[in-house]
This record gives C-alpha cells, sequence and structure tokens, in this order.
C-alpha cells in the first residue's frame, strides 16, 4: 500500500493514548531517565520554531526508553505572565480564560506530533493546585529570611498611573500611552539569592555536561570580585563638608586610585535625584537622567549603547590624593551593580579612557609595566596589565598586587574603605504590580507587622477580576473583600499583600512538581524526587541560561536547606537548541514569518516534520527553515515505506543472527554461510546501529544519526537491486520474492534493525511498520538494537598516507592489518615514493589505523 502518513499518524496516536503508552510510576528495578524540556509559554498557536525544543527531546526519551529505562517525560505550561493580561486588555477577554484556550490548542499541536509525554503529569501553572506551593514556599523562605521586603526602583507611568516591566518601555515612554516612564520608589518582595551566590558560583565548576558558553554566562552573571569599598568625601557647594557625606565605589584596582579623575553614578543611583534638586534646573537634569534610565538596561551594560554621560556640576574628594574630582552620570554604570557608582580612571581602564578621551577629561597614567622605565613616555593609555605604580605617593615603586593590599588596609585603617567581596548578582525582586501572578501569602498587621499566610489557609486564591485597564496599582489592590483580612497572629484588622509574584517563580521548580503532581499535602513526596532526581537531560534555549537556570539553581538548594531533597543540582545535562529560522530571522508572529506545524503536517505528516527538523542541522545550531527541505524528507520516508512493506512478506519466516537486541544461540542458531554482498549489508546494519546508537546518546548529533540512517537505506536499495528485488511498493506490483536463506535473514535484520533507529524520530510510520513485521508489541516497549562487533568490523580499511601531513596517496589493507604491515604498505606505496627519495625518514606516525603519516627531511648534502 501507499505511505499514508495522516492516516497512520491518527491510528497510532489514538492507540498510545488508549494504552497510557507513556505514563510511569517509580520502578527501582530498572534505571531512570528523566528527560525533560522546558515548558511552554501557553501564547496561542505553537509554530515550528517552538516545538524544535520538544522534538530533540522526544527523540532522547524515546530512544532512552527502548535502551530498557523507566524514562519520565511529563509536559506543562509556564501559565502565568503579563501577555495574559495584556490580552485581557486589548480584547477585553480574562486572563483565565485565554490562556487555557490557548493550553487546549498548543496541547493538541504537541499531540499530533506524536510527542511521547506523560500527559497524566500535566500541569499548568496558573491553576491553584500548582501555585499553592509556590505561597508555601515562600513563607518558608520568609521564616528563614529569604524573602523579605524593601524599596526598590521601578518604571512608572504618571498617565496611567502604573508600574511598567522593562520591556514595557518603548524609547523611554510608556508603551500604551506613550508617556516618559520616570523611576519611582516603592516597596517590593525580594528573595535572597546572593546568600547562595558562592555556592552557585563554585558548583558551576561541577556540571560537566553544560555547555561551556552557558557555565560562561552564568559565571559572568553571578560576578565575584574581590577588592576595596571606598569613600569619596561629597564637596559641599559652599561651607566645610557634612561628616559621613559620600559616594561609596567598588573597586578591583584600588592600586589606580591615584588615576582616578573623576566618579561616574549610575543613573538609578540614589543620589541623583538629590543632585537632580540642588541643580539651576532640576528638571533638564531629569530629562537627561531619564534618557539614559530608558535604555536598553543589557545594552548599557555590554556597550551596544553609545557611551554618554553629563557632568553633574558637584565635586567629591579622592581620599588618596586630596584632590577634588567631577561627578558625572554615565549611561553605562548600572544602578544594580556594585555600589551604583565607579571611579573613573582613564590611565587604567579601556571604558573609562572611551569616557574620558570623549569628554576630554584629563588621564593619568599611575602604572607602568613591569621593568620599564621610571617614566611614563612608552605606557599605553589605557594599560590594563598588572606592573609598578607610578606617581602614587607613599605607594610609587611598589607592585600593584601589593599596593592593593597595602592601600586596602590603609583605607581601612583610616576608616575611608574596607577590603570586600563584590557580586554582580543580586537579590531576585520577585514583586510584579500586576494581576495574573501567585498572590504573594503575607498580610501586614500594624501590630504584628508582616505575618506569612498560614499552611491551612493556602492557597491564596486569585479573585475574579471583571474589567482589565491597564491603569492603577495591582488590580488586587481593588478589590476590598480581598485586601482586608484579619491578623492570623492577633486577630485585628489587616491588610493583605496585594503585589504578585515574577513568574519565574512558577518555573523555577516544576521540574520536582511533575515528580509527583496530584500531591495535596506537600509540593512532592521526597521519596519520588529522590528515585527521579535530578533532570537527566534537560533542553531549552539559550535566551533562558541565565535568569531560569540560576533561579532553579537557587531553588533546588532551598528544597535541599528545608529537608525535601537531597539534591544540589537540579540538571545533570543540558542542551540549548539553536532557533529556526525562515528568510533569514527568527521566527515571529510579528515578522509574519511563521511556519504553523499543523498546516505542514496536514501536507506531509508529522513524522516528515520531525525528520526534517532534527535532519537540517545539529540541535544547538541555527536552522533556516525551507520547505522544500520537509519534502525531501517525506520522500525519504517513502524510501523506507517501500522498502520494509514490499520486502517484508518475503522474508517474514527468515531467523536472523541477531534477532531484536539479542543474538540467536544455540540450537536455533542457523549455520548461515554469507557471500561478500551479504556480509557487506550486515556490515552496514551494524556499524550503522553503533553511528546511531552513539549520535543520539551522548553526543546528541541528531543529524549525523539520521544521515547514517539514509546511507543504510541506500545501501539496502543497492543489495536489492543486485538481488532482482527491487522493492517498488506499488500494489499491483507482485510480491517479493526470496528464495535464499541468508539473502533473506540480512534483509530482515537490516529493516527491522532500520524500523527500530528511526522510531524516535518518525514513530508514527515505525509503529505502523513494525506491525506488519509482526512482532506483535507495540514499538514504544520494543528493545533498541545490539550492534554485533564482529559483523560490524569491515574486512578492508583504505588508511590516507601523508608526508610532511601533506595528503600523497591512500593504501587499502585487511582490517586487522598490523601497524608494521601498515607502516610497509605506505612507504611502497608508488604515490608516496617520490617524496621518499634523497630524504631521511625521521619517523612514521600510524595514528589509530586511520592515518599514516611520514615525517622527512632533506639528506645532507641535498
Amino acid at each position: 500500500m501507499d505511505y499514508r502518513p495522516q492516516e497512520i499518524e491518527r491510528k497510532w496516536q489514538a492507540r498510545w493514548a488508549e494504552a497510557r503508552a507513556f505514563e510511569v510510576t517509580e520502578d527501582r528495578s530498572r534505571p531512570k531517565f528523566y528527560c525533560l524540556e522546558m515548558f511552554a509559554y501557553p501564547s496561542g498557536h505553537a509554530h515550528v520554531g517552538h516545538v524544535r525544543n520538544y522534538m530533540i527531546g522526544d527523540i532522547c526519551a524515546r530512544t532512552m526508553r527502548m535502551r530498557g529505562y523507566n524514562v519520565l517525560h511529563p509536559f506543562g505550561w509556564d501559565a502565568f505572565g503579563l501577555p495574559a493580561e495584556n490580552a485581557a486588555i486589548k480584547n477585553n477577554v480574562h486572563p483565565e480564560k485565554w490562556t487555557l484556550d490557548n493550553i487546549a490548542h498548543m496541547k493538541g499541536q504537541l499531540q499530533r506530533l506524536g510527542i511521547s509525554y506523560a500527559w497524566d503529569r500535566e500541569i499548568a501553572t496558573c491553576l491553584p493546585e500548582y501555585y499553592r506551593w509556590n505561597q508555601w514556599l515562600f513563607t518558608r523562605m520568609f521564616q528563614r529570611g529569604l524573602a523579605y521586603r524593601r524599596r526598590s526602583n521601578v518604571n512608572w507611568c504618571e498617565t496611567d498611573q502604573t508600574v511598567l516591566a522593562n520591556e514595557q518601555v518603548v524609547d523611554g515612554g510608556c508603551w500604551r500611552c506613550g508617556t516618559p516612564v520616570t523611576i519611582r520608589e516603592l516597596e517590593q518582595w525580594f528573595l535572597r539569592i546572593t546568600a547562595y551566590a558562592d555556592e552557585l558560583l563554585d558548583a558551576a565548576d561541577q556540571l560537566a555536561q553544560w555547555p561551556d558558553k552557558v557555565l560562561t554566562m552564568q559565571r559572568n552573571w553571578i560576578g565575584r570580585s574581590e577588592g576595596a569599598r571606598v569613600r569619596f568625601p561629597i564637596a559641599p557647594k559652599a561651607g566645610p563638608a557634612t561628616s559621613g557625606d559620600h559616594i561609596e565605589v567598588f573597586t578591583t584596582r584600588i592600586d589606580t586610585i591615584y588615576g582616578a579623575m573623576f566618579v561616574m553614578l549610575a543613573p538609578e543611583h540614589p543620589l541623583v535625584e538629590r543632585f537632580a534638586a540642588e541643580s539651576p534646573d532640576p528638571e533638564a537634569f531629569r530629562a537627561r537622567v531619564q534618557k539614559f534610565r530608558s535604555q536598553d538596561r543589557t545594552g548599557r551594560m555590554t556597550g551596544e549603547v553609545e557611551k554618554e554621560g553629563f557632568d553633574t556640576g558637584r565635586r567629591v574628594i579622592n581620599p588618596f590624593t586630596e584632590q577634588p574630582v567631577p561627578v558625572w552620570i554615565a549611561n553605562f554604570v548600572l544602578g544594580e551593580y556594585g555600589t551604583g557608582a565607579v571611579m573613573g580612571v582613564p590611565g587604567h581602564d579601556e571604558r573609562d579612557h572611551e569616557f574620558a578621551t570623549k569628554y576630554q577629561l584629563p588621564i593619568k597614567i599611575v602604572v607602568r609595566p613591569e621593568g620599564a622605565a621610571d617614566s611614563i613616555a612608552d605606557v599605553p593609555a589605557p594599560f590594563t596589565e598588572e606592573g609598578r605604580l607610578l606617581d602614587s605617593g607613599p605607594y610609587t615603586e611598589m607592585a600593584t598586587e601589593a599596593a592593593r593590599k597595602k592601600m586596602t588596609e590603609d583605607a581601612a585603617g583610616r576608616g575611608v574603605g574596607e577590603g570586600t567581596v563584590q557580586y554582580r548578582l543580586k537579590d531576585w525582586g520577585i514583586s510584579r504590580q500586576r494581576y495574573w501572578g501567585t498572590p504573594i501569602p503575607m498580610i501586614s498587621c500594624e501590630a504584628c507587622g508582616l505575618v506569612p499566610v498560614p499552611d491551612q489557609d493556602l492557597p491564596v486564591k486569585l479573585p475574579d477580576v471583571v474589567e482589565f485597564t491597564g491603569r492603577g496599582d495591582s488590580p488586587l489592590a481593588h478589590i476590598p473583600e480581598f485586601v482586608n483580612v484579619t491578623c492570623p497572629s492577633c486577630g485585628r484588622p489587616a491588610k493583605r499583600e496585594t503585589d504578585t509574584m515574577d513568574t519565574f517563580v512558577d518555573s523555577s521548580w516544576y521540574f520536582y512538581r511533575f515528580c509527583d503532581p496530584t500531591n495535596t499535602t506537600m509540593p512532592f513526596d521526597p521519596a519520588k524526587v529522590q528515585y527521579w532526581g535530578p533532570v537527566d537531560f534537560y533542553s531549552g534555549g539559550v535566551e533562558h541560561a541565565i535568569l531560569h537556570l540560576i533561579y532553579s539553581r537557587f531553588f533546588s538548594r532551598v528544597f535541599r536547606d528545608i529537608g525535601l531533597v537531597t539534591i544540589d543540582e537540579p540538571f545533570t545535562r543540558l542542551l540549548t537548541q539553536g532557533m529556526v529560522l525562515r528568510h533569514g530571522a527568527v521566527m515571529s508572529k510579528s515578522k509574519g514569518n511563521v511556519v504553523d506545524p499543523d498546516d505542514m503536517i496536514a501536507k506531509f505528516g508529522a513524522d516528515a516534520l520531525r525528520l526534517y527538523v532534527m535532519f537540517v542541522a545539529p540541535p544547538e545550531k541555527e536552522v533556516e527553515w525551507t520547505d522544500t527541505g520537509l519534502e525531501g524528507s517525506f520522500r525519504f520516508l517513502s524510501r523506507v515505506w517501500r522498502v520494509v512493506d514490499h520486502l517484508t512478506p518475503a522474508v517474514a519466516g527468515a531467523k536472523v543472527p541477531t534477532a531484536g537486541a539479542a543474538p540467536i544461540t544455540g540450537a536455533d542458531a542457523p549455520a548461515y554461510a554469507f557471500d561478500e554482498d551479504e556480509r557487506a549489508l550486515r556490515r552496514r546494519t551494524h556499524s550503522t546501529i553503533k553511528r546511531v546508537t552513539v549520535g543520539i546518546d551522548p553526543r546528541m548529533h541528531l543529524n549525523t544519526a539520521i544521515s547514517s540512517l539514509m546511507e543504510m537505506v541506500n545501501d539496502l536499495y543497492a543489495f536489492c537491486d543486485k538481488r532482482g528485488i527491487r522493492p517498488s511498493g506499488r500494489d499491483e506490483e507482485p510480491p517479493a520474492v526470496v528464495t535464499r536463506a541468508e539473502t533473506a535473514a540480512v534483509l530482515r535484520e537490516a529493516i527491522q534493525s532500520l524500523v527500530l533507529m528511526l522510531a524516535p524520530f518518525t514513530p508514527h510510520m515505525c509503529e505502523e511498520l513494525w506491525e506488519r513485521l509482526g512482532d506483535g508489541k507495540s514499538i514504544v516497549t520494543a528493545a533498541w538494537p545490539v550492534a554485533d562487533e564482529d559483523a560490524a568490523r569491515d574486512e578492508e580499511i583504505e588508511i590516507p598516507v601523508q608526508v610532511n601531513g601533506k595528503l600523497r596517496g591512500r593504501v587499502t589493507l585487511a582490517a586487522d592489518a598490523a601497524e608494521a604491515e601498515i607502516e610497509t604498505a605506505a612507504r611502497a606505496l608508488p604515490a608516496v615514493q617520490p617524496f621518499l627519495a634523497d630524504a631521511e625518514i625521521v619517523k612514521v606516525v600510524v595514528a589509530n589505523r586511520r592515518l599514516v603519516n611520514i615525517v622527512v627531511r632533506p639528506k645532507k648534502g641535498h
């Protein structure tokens, strides 16, 4: 029969669902494998850029299941967040309805792709049975001092009277009304992630199966720096300085302080408003500050935004030179890093030098290279290396490392500074003045202060809000029956917290909830997490390499310290997949270049879509989408279908040397006498098993695994052509006839192995073919094929021969040839002989029987 993918896919998806084929429980008699993809935000319709990640995970899960592992492969929805609230404002639809409708649609899309999820474990973070445990954990963190409240800067729209997220600030204005955004201080809730900064940093060295680029990003984000805090007294406009009135800077190079020619404040620094109020033109001052604040923070930090600044007109006193230096506000200084103030040393810092050159500020050299003359004439600016001090008072001629130690001690002795360790990582602000999120379970009582909601009163459910305007403070603050409560400690009237939690809280521990998703008495059973955890394979976008992964590592340690887990790190192996591009740009609705998987399934089938997305590039690389490539995958699957469908009746009774994963031995082992072509096909079959197995795990080179399968199919067709059993697959063609027992055996072995290896990539078609092969069981429970090393071994090998690293010829020898035999043959190769004449052979390197390199040099006198 013809290959009809849509019909086959509907059939097997229904069977999997009916059999609950992918549901699992703990089974300590089998090795476990926890496979997880970063769960989805239900934004509407998934495109193939979204689902590439899920396909990667599914191939891994299906392979490990066939290799005998007890595989947990769950899925859920990161269902809280700002987009739902914005949709409610725009379309007059409740966020819950918008979210749940989107979940239903996207779930159908994933099911049509045949992904092997344990849907019984599905979770949605917007449901009370999940976010109750966000609240439970928050109260424990509050009790341990890990959750606290303090005043912090937020983006504020004066017209709409609302807090804005960073992504809602567009060109310095409110995304909705365009009003210039200002900075306002509000009481905000924070999680003390900095308490784990050293542990998170040190433990990164143990994550051997994480991409190096992700670990580098995490280390840089945590940003541990040893240095000193130094206080620069503020020079008054008139009269003596006020005691304690100073700007504190953090520096890792206190040894260059004699070259500090100015101090720079972040636009967010607490002193900025004071300096603005005291300036001749406060509004102009504030406008310049606001321009900097509204610029992209990442761009400010990385230098993608042009470095800009202005002189505040104020001065501070350098505590070592006792000379006044100007105070500037600079856009590349961030309020959340260090103290929000830095000393500008343009002679020894590249950014400071660029800034000083632009604004014609003085530059002073105070460090020279070790061993250089006692002069600055030949010292480059900026000179950023270690050396010896110049023009630095009593520290002149000291080595920089010794000077840092001495100057830090002296600063402490004089009361102007002290040594410290500084982190770029700051405590995590989780307050959101929005509706669609987990309510923070705290009550404010005039008599008792801040009081956690008792466990028996959890969850604090989101009340029903009918109208969303996006204006004003938190929507919850306008619901009296939600706000006005009784203090659980003293029974007096009190006020409920109206902020909701950052949605990163939802995704920072969901991988544990999947282990026990229906537990109603605790977040999860520790014994179940002990069995399943940690996640063995985790995949997702590199855009989550910092925040989500750091927050998840932080939460794992909190659960550990509470006593619910013994796991430090939540994810053993991490893969960050590349983006899917179309017309050179990342797929996006706003760009109008998305590809709906449903359209592709309707045209080519889910298996062709799965195969193409995995074949076109390695998982970690970007993919440029083309419909032509998808057509090619469909043609390949049609070839597979034809050869297996046509040959199956002809080889139905054959006994093969390897049945499934186990060789036939004993009395049932047939005494086959394979000819050269049959041995070659067996060699291809078993070498492909080796290459595909390693290609999927541990390498995750899925595209090369598919290439190996394509080569095998080509060899299978070539074998059939040579034997006159061309598989047409047409219904009107007579069935293939195979009379030689050895031929039937190698063909059955080949097609059986092919179907098993293709199953993780194209499960629907392979289920159908496996059923036709007559195994009687679902391919989900079939054993992964095991390579026969003897059969896979080549009888002959072709070895390149180089002379001084340049390819000069190739030699063909028996696969088991000794190194001495390989060397002799390489020397005797006619193409190599001219390069050995009049030359002295220094050495001959036989590299693992894959390469020969003959190293020569001219003979003396030539």
